[in-house]
């Protein structure tokens, strides 16, 4: 999978911006202020469009900045059998779950990796990594593709867009809350918006955006259950597993870079980062999967 860490690194990008920009501007003024008091329906109001709105264009902007931050080479005529199976196996299981076949590519990385992006179910990319074409054979190829394929289908792309609209909508109301509480009961202020709202609301919106990451990658993580499901059904619950359990054999595979490590097949990580992980331990998939009733 390839989509969290892009896309939520994309969204707290684009919501600092705004937050400084309507700052600079004014705008945040005209909003907050509501007589003596804190204009709750308009802040409201502004905290869900610009949150749904930050929330959207990250989405819109995910699969160009996985193409150009991997370096994706796309396959539009395949240069060898490889290639073509790739391309023909994606296409295959797009159609067994009802979806418009997904663009292919290949990355550079020696680690197996594998991961799938995208606006919309019927306008996807779904790539992977020159490891794991060497490190898997094409039974396990076939598990993650249908894994990737699976999380297009289940439509966690746009799922994961509404619910961090959602989160933004919270972060930016309540860091504006918070800057008002700030400047006006803490600091005493009586004329307009100070410093004190300012600094407060900027701080408060960082700190609260990183509490709403960590509950975006929780959700990210029980999707992971289910997109393991999905390939088992499609290429079969043995090659899923032999698939887990490759990347096991090869020391937990190291995160994609920066920002894309969260939309990769795996990830790993220990302790307290685990809370900023996309996917749940392979041990926890294996196991999860082992039970599940599926062929």
């Amino acid at each position: 999978m390839f989509r969290v860490l892009i896309f939520a690194g994309a969204n707290l990008g684009i919501l600092l911006v705004m937050g400084v920009v309507f700052q600079i501007i004014g705008l945040d003024i005209w909003l907050v202020q509501s007589g003596a008091g804190f204009n709750t329906a308009g802040v409201l109001a502004f905290a869900a469009c610009f949150g749904f709105g930050g929330a959207f264009v990250s989405l819109a902007l995910s699969k160009f900045m996985a193409k150009r931050g991997m370096r994706v080479r796309i396959i539009e005529q395949p240069a060898d059998q490889t290639e073509r199976w790739l391309v023909e196996t994606v296409h295959k299981q797009a159609k067994q779950v009802g979806i418009n076949p997904p663009e292919v590519g290949i990355f550079q990385q020696s680690q197996p990796n594998a991961f799938a992006t995208g606006m919309t179910r019927n306008a996807a990319l779904v790539a992977v990594s020159t490891g794991l074409m060497t490190t898997m054979d094409r039974d396990e190829v076939e598990a993650v593709l249908g894994h990737e394929v699976a999380h297009v289908a289940n439509g966690d792309m746009i799922t994961m867009a509404l619910l961090q609209g959602l989160l933004n909508t919270f972060v930016i109301f309540l860091s504006r809350l918070a800057g008002f509480f700030v400047d006006k009961v803490v600091l005493k202020n009586q004329r307009g918006l100070g410093i004190g709202y300012f600094i407060t609301s900027i701080v408060a919106q960082i700190f609260l955006s990183c509490i709403a990451t960590v509950i975006a990658l929780w959700f990210s993580r029980r999707r992971e259950f289910r997109a393991d499901e999905g390939g088992a059904r499609l290429a079969g619950k043995r090659k899923m597993i032999s698939a887990l359990k490759k990347l096991q054999q090869v020391n937990e595979p190291d995160d994609l870079p920066g920002e894309f490590a969260a939309f990769g097949i795996s990830g790993k990580r220990q302790g307290f980062s685990q809370l900023f992980l996309s996917h749940p331990p392979l041990e926890d998939r294996i196991n999860h999967l082992s039970q599940a009733k599926i062929l």
